[in-house]
Order: C-alpha cells, then structure tokens, then sequence
C-alpha cells in the first residue's frame, strides 16, 4: 500500500508533495504526442516565416514586419509549449521560479500576439478603405514603433497582471510539485477585457469594414463588365475575388473566436482566475493552437511565403545575393 501511495505521488520522498494526475496511459500518451505536434509544427512554420521575411529584402514591407512580429511571439508560444508537456502528469520539476517565469513569458507572447494581430487588421484598414493615404500613414518607421510599442506594453501588462505571484513565486501553491497562479476577480476582468472583448471588437469591426468594401469594389467591377460585355473574365476574376476575400476574412475571425474563447469562458468561471495548468491541458492546447494556424492563415496564403519556403528547405538562400531574390 505504502510503495502504491508513493508511485502515485509527484515526490515520493516528501509527504507534502502533490499528487500525479491519474488518467489512462492512453489519454497521457495522446495529450504527450497532441502537444509535442503543436510545439514541432508552430516552431518549424513560424520560423520558416521569420527567416523568409528577414532574409528577402524584397520582403521588408510595412505588412510583413508586422507578420514577423507575429511569427516571433508565435514561435515563442511553440517553444514554451514544450514546458505544458511536463505538467501531463500534473507534476512540476522545475521548481517556483522557473513555474512564474513560465507563466508571465506565456502572458507576455501572447498578448504581443494578440496586440500585433490587431495592428494587422488596422493595416489592411487603411490598405484596403484608404489606398491613396496607405503609403503615407503606414510607413516601415512607424510600423517598427507600434511593434515595439506593442511588445513594451505587453511586458508591463504582463507584469501589473501577475505583480503578486511575481514577488513571490509559489505563493499560492497548495502542495510541492505544483505550478499555479492565482489572479483576483478585478485583474481577471481586466485581462478579459484587454486581451479578448477589446481586441475581438476591434479586428471584427475592421474586418467587417474591409468586408463591405471590398464587396463594394467587386459590385463596382460588376458593372463594367454590364458596359463592356467582351471583357467577361472580369466578371470571374470579381466573383472570385468577393468570394476570397469573405472566406479569408470568416478564417480569421472564427479561429481566433474557436482558439481563444474556451479560455476565456473559464476565466469567467468562480470568483478567482485560477489557472492550474495540470488540469487546464485541454483549454490551454485550444489557446495555444491559434499560434500554429496563425503561420498558415497569414502567411501560407501569400504565393511569396511558398516561394521562400522552397528557397529554405533547398537550401538556396545559402547561395551568394540569394537575398535580392524575386518573390513577388
């Protein structure tokens, strides 16, 4: 009974370690290969992204700098996934320190995350509603601020957020092996204000606008083609672009909807926002996933993102004035 009690026990040697996680081998080795596949494909996309930006110089635009912003935290998300893998069995080896730094670099990527995806739909705002303006008010200086910005911001949220679990790490753990944090009802609000309800109201209100417009502009196309009937593969050309443009804007909105919401329903759920990441695997995959489809939405749909990655994985960049390649 005793040798039982201890196998069951994160430390065996300490009567107040935690206890493991019991669940079917099946269900560990599931949730072991289901993360491990999200951490391998969010790093190997989003890297792919980033050295495909860095490298073209014919890709250093204003946009594409704010898809390298989100290819960073992204691939960040991926990397730390890989500490979620050791809390399968519910037990946490690396001690207070390493747990809180694990937890606030989490709340710091994916708010910069969330905050560079908002500078995205304002950029295809002006791009697509503004055209004559796009070239004067969204230049590389100015994106290059509101990244940093955006980052800084996140940092210090961050911090004000998780202020107390900061000061002394593993305050609020229960038992030894244990990695949680604890955030008081107002700060949980806040949190779901500034990193859901606000960024979903903004990017779902530009996004609808850029919709409109760019329905607008296909209806114009339309008409010429009623005037100039020899020109009929205008009109396909419009149908098609209205139909991309609003499944490519549906893709956006609900995976960010589907990715982030089961979050943020638990957050909402009792008086504190108790994160206890053994137990939230499931919701915090879902969370983290967004980061692995980010890559694909943003990137995969460029014709130059796939040209590049032919580039990488041929290893053609390593080739001398590889960087003045055209993609476009």
């Amino acid at each position: 009974m005793k040798s039982l009690v201890e196998d069951e026990l994160c430390f065996p040697h300490l009567n107040s370690s935690c206890r493991k996680v019991v669940r079917p081998h099946f269900v560990s080795m599931f949730t072991y290969i289901l993360l491990s596949s999200i951490s391998l494909l969010t790093v190997t996309l989003n890297l792919l992204v980033i050295i495909s930006i860095s490298h073209f110089r014919q890709l250093h635009t204003p946009t594409n700098l704010l898809l390298l912003s989100l290819a960073v935290s992204d691939l960040f998300v991926g990397l730390i996934v890989f500490f979620q893998i050791l809390l399968i069995d519910g037990c946490w080896f690396l001690g207070d320190l390493v747990c809180i730094l694990y937890l606030y670099v989490a709340y710091v990527i994916t708010s910069a995350s969330v905050g560079t995806m908002m500078l995205i739909s304002v950029d295809r705002y002006v791009a697509i509603c503004e055209p004559l303006h796009y070239s004067n008010k969204v230049t590389q200086k100015r994106v290059t601020i509101c990244v940093c910005l955006c980052w800084t911001c996140s940092a210090i949220y961050s911090t004000l957020l998780l202020k107390d679990n900061l000061e002394e790490p593993g305050r609020y753990n229960s038992c030894f092996g244990e990695c949680v944090i604890v955030i008081n009802y107002i700060a949980g609000l806040a949190d779901l204000f500034f990193t859901f309800i606000g960024p979903v109201t903004v990017i779902i209100v530009l996004y609808m606008r850029v919709f409109v417009v760019a329905v607008t502009q296909a209806r114009v196309m339309r008409s010429h083609v009623a005037v100039l009937p020899h020109k009929f593969s205008v009109n396909k050309t419009a149908k098609k672009s209205e139909l991309k443009a609003a499944r490519t804007l549906g893709v956006v909105i609900v995976v960010f909807l589907l990715c982030f919401c089961p979050y943020y329903c638990v957050s909402l759920s009792g008086q504190d926002t108790y994160l206890d990441a053994s137990s939230a695997t499931i919701v915090i995959c879902v969370f983290y996933f967004n980061s692995c489809l980010n890559p694909l939405i943003y990137a995969f749909f460029y014709p130059w993102f796939r040209r590049s990655m032919k580039l990488i994985v041929t290893l053609e960049i390593l080739q001398p004035g590889s960087c003045e390649r055209n993609l476009l």
